[in-house]
């Protein structure tokens, strides 16, 4: 079977997770610690990062946009077998706003948010030998950064109906997987977002959601409606 190498709580990881499912891929999950930088895993990906889909074949793809590439061209050979549509879909212009939207996520969300909530309130607890309390200011500007990408989100699903037209795309998979790990640690004020909730609602009761929400990290509980489909 194929196996991704991932970290529970990492934002790429659970895109690729749910791209997999979604298209009907099954893996096998080996946990990695990304802060680690393990030889044997460096071996794997010489860039330290994960996730990495390792195929029954021999190939070996590094990294949630090669994951994604790869897979949206396997949808679309498989697309007659009854698969769903492709990650990337529609004009080119349409496919280029979900690439767009893709790189707000893994990008510019996990640089003003996500990676850095996981430092403060994961990787802290985790590293033994350099744990540390979380930085309050830290956490302060980190909450700001919050509310400013989930205005976005909220916006986005307000107009659309996914975020990025009226497909779901792997955009929609990309801020799942941040908004997922920041919603396990309870960072993010849904009541005030009422459109960017109704959109996480539909990715939550998604069957390809269901492992995401069973997730649980060693010490550190989820928030009481993490799992929760009716938040």
């Amino acid at each position: 079977m194929h196996r991704l190498t991932q970290f529970r709580l990492c934002p790429r990881s659970r895109s690729v997770r749910v791209a997999l499912s979604e298209i009907g891929i099954p893996v096998t999950l080996a946990d990695e610690r990304p802060w680690e930088y393990r030889p044997a895993f460096l071996a794997l990906n010489p860039a330290g990062e994960l996730p990495v889909l390792e195929l029954e074949g021999g190939l070996t793809l590094c990294g949630a946009y090669a994951i994604s590439e790869y897979l949206a061209g396997r949808s679309v050979e498989e697309e007659t077998q009854g698969r769903p549509a492709p990650l990337f879909h529609g004009s080119p212009g349409e496919r280029a706003e979900q690439r767009r939207l893709v790189d707000w996520f893994h990008g510019k969300l996990d640089r003003e948010v996500t990676r850095e909530l996981l430092v403060e309130r994961v990787y802290g607890h985790l590293m033994a030998a350099e744990a540390h309390a979380p930085d309050t200011g830290a956490l302060r500007a980190i909450r700001a950064n919050i509310r400013h990408h989930v205005t976005y989100v909220n916006h986005l699903a307000h107009e659309r109906s996914w975020l990025a037209g009226d497909e779901m795309s792997f955009a929609d998979m990309a801020a799942a997987g941040h908004l997922s790990c920041i919603d396990y640690l309870g960072e993010v004020p849904w009541d005030a977002y009422p459109s960017a909730k109704a959109w996480y609602a539909r990715m939550k009761s998604r069957p390809a959601f269901r492992t995401l929400l069973a997730d649980r990290m060693p010490g550190i509980a989820p928030a009481p409606v993490y799992a929760d489909l009716d938040f």
